[in-house]
C-alpha cells in the first residue's frame, strides 16, 4: 500500500463533476505582504512569473500569476487599503502569508450562482472586473473575469472558495508563461490542515455537491472535478509523516498548508529550487518559510 498522500489515485468515476457550470480547481490564491518581493521569491524557486497586474482602485490589489496547464497560482497583495480588500488584510494580520482561498473554474458565472443557490447557499456575486495585460508582443490588452463566492462564513478547514469565469483566457494562459525551470505543469493537490479532516471535507463536499474519499491514516480527499487538483484534509501529525524532514514552522491550523505540483522532471525541480529544496522518496519539497507560508511539493504522478 502506498504511504504518501500525494500518490493516492482516483477512479474514472471520481473525476465527474456534479455541478455543470462549476468545474475543477482553477487557481489557488497566495496572499503576500510584499507583492514584488514574493514574485522574486517564486522566480527563485524555478517558476516563470507573469508581469504584475493591477486591479481597480476599488479593489486596491495587484497580482502576479504562475500559469500552468489548465490551472495556476496567484500571488495577491494589497496596494492600497480599501473596503474590498479588508478580508485580505485581516487574513494577513491573523495568519500571515499563505493560501487564503481557492477558485473553481466557472463556465458560466451567472448559471453557477443559481446552482449553488439550489444547494442552499446564498452566493456573493457574480461580479465582473478586469485588469490590464501586456501581451508578449508588447500590445496592451485586458484580462476579463466574472467571479462569485460561497458565503464568507462557509470556510471548511479555514479555506474560502469562489468561482471564476475567464472571459478572455488567451490573455491569461500565455504559452511563454507556462514554461517553468522546475518543470511544474499542473496542480495535483491543495492540502488543508484540520483537527477534524473528515468533518471539514464533508462540509466542502456539500458546498460543491461531491463525495469524499478517506485515505490511509485518516486523510480525506474531495475531488474538485474535471481531472483537476484534489482537496486533501489531514492533521498536522499526518502531514509530518507524509512529508518527513522539514520544519512546519509557518503553517496554520486550520488552513491551507501546501500545494502539490506535478512536475515533468524531479531532477530539474530539485535543481531549480536550489538549497531551499529537500528531496524525499516521492518528490521534492520546499518548506513554507521559503515560499511565503506555503509548503510546496513536486511529484511526477
Amino acid at each position: 500500500m502506498r504511504t504518501m498522500v500525494v500518490l493516492a489515485q482516483r477512479t474514472e468515476n471520481e473525476i465527474l463533476m456534479a455541478l455543470k457550470n462549476i468545474i475543477g480547481i482553477d487557481h489557488a490564491v497566495v496572499v503576500v505582504k510584499n507583492l514584488d518581493k514574493a514574485a522574486e521569491n517564486w522566480k527563485g524557486l524555478g517558476f516563470t512569473v507573469s508581469p504584475r497586474g493591477t486591479h481597480s482602485a476599488k479593489m486596491g490589489t495587484g497580482n502576479y500569476t504562475i500559469m500552468l496547464g489548465s490551472d495556476y497560482v496567484e500571488l495577491l497583495g494589497v496596494l492600497a487599503e480599501t473596503d474590498q480588500n479588508a478580508s485580505v488584510r485581516q487574513f494577513l494580520a491573523r495568519r500571515g502569508e499563505g493560501v487564503e482561498r481557492v477558485a473553481f473554474t466557472a463556465i458560466d458565472a451567472a448559471a453557477g450562482v443559481e446552482e449553488i443557490r439550489l444547494l442552499g447557499y446564498t452566493p456573493v456575486g457574480p461580479i465582473d472586473f478586469e485588469r490590464p495585460v501586456t501581451l508578449p508582443n508588447g500590445d496592451p490588452s485586458k484580462a476579463k473575469f466574472s467571479v462569485f463566492q460561497w458565503p464568507l462564513d462557509e470556510a471548511p478547514g479555514g479555506i474560502r472558495i469562489f468561482a471564476c469565469q475567464h472571459k478572455t483566457p488567451d490573455t491569461v494562459w500565455i504559452a511563454d508563461l507556462q514554461k517553468h525551470a522546475n518543470t511544474a505543469r499542473r496542480l495535483k493537490q491543495v492540502i488543508i490542515l484540520s483537527s477534524e479532516p473528515e468533518k471539514d471535507a464533508k462540509q466542502l463536499a456539500r458546498m460543491i455537491d461531491r463525495e469524499i474519499y478517506v485515505g490511509q491514516g485518516g486523510a480525506s480527499f474531495v475531488p474538485s472535478g474535471s481531472n483537476r487538483a484534489d482537496f486533501v484534509f489531514l492533521t498536522r501529525e499526518l502531514l509530518g509523516r507524509q512529508f518527513p524532514g522539514f520544519s512546519m514552522v509557518g503553517l496554520p491550523e486550520p488552513g491551507a498548508a501546501a500545494l502539490v505540483f506535478v512536475a515533468d522532471d524531479l531532477a530539474s525541480a530539485e535543481y531549480a529550487v536550489g538549497a531551499e529544496g529537500l528531496r524525499i522518496e516521492a518528490g521534492v519539497i520546499v518548506p513554507p518559510t521559503a515560499a511565503n507560508g506555503v509548503l510546496l511539493a513536486f511529484v511526477t504522478a
